[in-house]
Formats: structure tokens, sequence, C-alpha cells
């Protein structure tokens, strides 16, 4: 009588089996884990003068709205600033006008490899947070002392230096920390910005190669 075969496991190829099963699904968990920090918005700062829908940070209260978009790498932006910032400023210090700044970033390739728009653009955010009344003197100082394109920019220190000689020291925690970097990036997607300066009066965008900057003039006289 032939002897009944015998079944033996193979334990060890059953451990290996379930290892396998194991970390792919260890790994599938990290992919979605690293996509869902990918894509999460970057932390919002919180202020009075930040508008919490459009990130603007804003001010006055009158019933035309302007919005600026702005890179402080961009020398455009500063001729815009030359041009019209005083009296945008003033509009809305006598609530002639809202105006809501929008800091973001389209340069960054242009300050080898230091990121310094978005850099300048999140120290902006920190100082709005931590200093909202200085943070048009602050504005107004880093285009006066704007870098030139295709240069490193200004280091974390030399902003956070401007901070401190407008008032705004607070701030510089947060400037070296790099904060709101993330969320600079969320509001340069979400306005589908092309270039800079962009401007909008009520929220129409104005094309001011085409002439549109005579509505701009009609409003600030």
């Amino acid at each position: 009588m032939a002897a009944a075969a015998k079944s033996n496991t193979n334990w060890f190829a059953v451990g290996i089996s379930i290892a396998v099963v194991v970390v792919l699904v260890v790994l599938g968990g990290l992919v979605v884990f690293l996509n869902n920090q990918a894509s999460a918005p970057g932390a919002a700062p919180q202020s009075a003068i930040i508008n919490d829908e459009t990130g603007a940070v804003s001010f006055g209260t009158g019933a035309d709205e302007i919005d600026t978009f702005v890179d402080f790498m961009c020398p455009a932006c500063n001729a815009f600033e030359q041009q019209y910032g005083e009296k945008l400023q003033q509009a809305a210090a006598n609530n002639d006008i809202t105006l809501n700044v929008h800091p973001i970033s389209i340069l960054d390739h242009l300050s080898r490899n230091t990121e310094y728009s978005t850099r300048a653009a999140a120290a902006s955010y920190c100082v709005a947070e931590k200093a909202s009344e200085s943070y048009l003197d602050f504005f107004n100082l880093l285009f006066e002392k704007q870098p030139a394109e295709n240069s490193t920019g200004l280091t974390d220190d030399e902003l956070s230096a401007f901070a401190e000689q407008v008032g705004a020291g607070a701030a510089a925690g947060c400037i070296a920390d790099g904060t709101y970097m993330d969320f600079v990036g969320d509001q340069t997607n979400a306005h589908e910005i092309q270039g800079t300066p962009t401007v909008e009066i009520n929220g129409e965008r104005l094309d001011l190669q085409a002439g549109d900057a005579a509505k701009l003039d009609a409003i600030l006289g």
C-alpha cells in the first residue's frame, strides 16, 4: 500500500509573501500621504488686513476695488509702483478705494536657485501678520531695495533687517522659517498670474499694454 503523500507547508515562503504584502501596503499609504501633503494648501497668515478668501492684503474701504499682483523681483512692478504706488496707497488711506495687494511669485527662476520672489512675498505676509501697521512701509522698502534679476536676491537676514527697520521685528522668526512660502505658491496658482504687474479694477483684469491704464488714471484722478 502506497504511503500517503505528506503535506509540507513552506512557512518561509509564506512569511516572505506576507512581508511583501505588508511592505506594499505601507508604501501605498506613504504615497497617498505624500500626495496629500503635496496638494494640501500652505498655512494661511492671519491678520485683520488679510482677506481670508482671496489672500489679499487690503487697505481702505472705498467702493472701487483695485487689486495689484506683484512680484518683488519684477522691474516692471517696481516701475508700476513708482508711477502709481503712492497714489493708490493715499487713495486707500482716504477710503476712496479699496486696495488689495497680492504678493505672488513668478520669477524664482531669476534668483539663482534662492527662490527670492517666493521668500520676499512670504516675508511680506509675515509682516502683515505680525505688524500689520508696518506692512506698506515694508512693501515700499522691498521695491526701493529691489535686487537685480539674475542675482541671488536678498537673504532672509536682510529681509528680517528691513522688517526691523520699519518696526516689524516680530516677523523675523516667521521670515527665517519660510512660514508662508507654500501659501505664496498657492495664491500665485489660484489667481492664474502669467505676468506682473497684473492689475484688476472691480474684478476686471486690465491690459496695461493696450491702454487700460487710463481706467486706473480715471479712478485715481
